[in-house]
């Protein structure tokens, strides 16, 4: 009995590391937007049968980590300037909306956590290790997201997290300069802000701050998103 027990737990854990591995992938683009993702490759490396497989595939396709279409094969979600001026209009609405909720309904053992994201987040910038303080930050924002209480709001902001993160893997992918290395130490003070406006429950100055910090984010990923020469508005 208690090997036919360990037999059924295997393939849980088996996708639920394909499940983890995938989105890494696609957040740190090592599978870049528009990407084929090969079904049949991935069960081979993860050791899993294809029902499984595909289930995950619909699953974080709803999340919009890719792009599902009949009688072609999952490719990893785009990113078009269409969809990133969408980004840069919704992406401040829906941080600010899910910081001050956190402010007020956040748990002292939630806050505790985002402490502890934050600590590995300023660990990344200290190191100047590019591929962690995307994955970091990126559990920053979701963290507040799930401190925020509000079902309505999250599926927006994972997707709003997804461009995100790959924005900040492309711009910052090249040896950090001085310049930019001050913004992300100023970015990694205002995520002190951001928690110290949430534990002190004020959610005024939680919206406040993520202002500012989504401008400082506004700025480095719109110099690559639309490099000079393209006459595009984003804003």
């Amino acid at each position: 009995m208690i090997e036919a027990d360990a037999s059924l737990d295997q393939p849980l854990d088996r996708k639920t590391v394909l499940n983890d591995s995938l989105r890494r992938r696609i957040l740190s683009m090592e599978l870049a937007p528009g990407a084929v993702v090969d079904e049949l490759a991935l069960c081979d490396e993860f050791g899993l049968s294809r029902p499984p497989v595909r289930e995950l595939l619909r699953q974080i396709a709803a999340e919009g980590y890719i792009e599902l279409e009949a009688n072609r094969a999952p490719r990893v979600a785009a990113m078009s300037h269409d969809s990133l001026h969408a980004f840069f209009l919704a992406a401040p609405l829906i941080y600010i909306a899910t910081t001050q909720l956190a402010a007020t309904h956040a748990s002292e053992a939630e806050i505790e956590t985002l402490k502890a994201i934050q600590e590995d987040f300023r660990k990344a910038i200290e190191e100047r290790h590019v591929e962690n303080r995307v994955i970091h930050n990126d559990a920053f924002h979701l963290e507040i997201g799930r401190m925020a209480h509000n079902d309505y709001l999250m599926p927006s902001l994972r997707r709003l997290l997804i461009d995100h993160a790959r924005l900040g893997k492309i711009f910052y992918r090249h040896p950090t300069t001085d310049d930019m290395q001050r913004d992300l130490e100023l970015a990694c003070d205002q995520h002190d802000q951001i928690v110290d406006a949430i534990q002190r429950r004020d959610p005024d100055a939680a919206a406040d701050i993520v202002r500012a910090h989504f401008e400082l984010s506004r700025r480095r990923m719109a110099e690559y998103a639309a490099p000079e020469g393209l006459d595009i508005q984003l804003t």
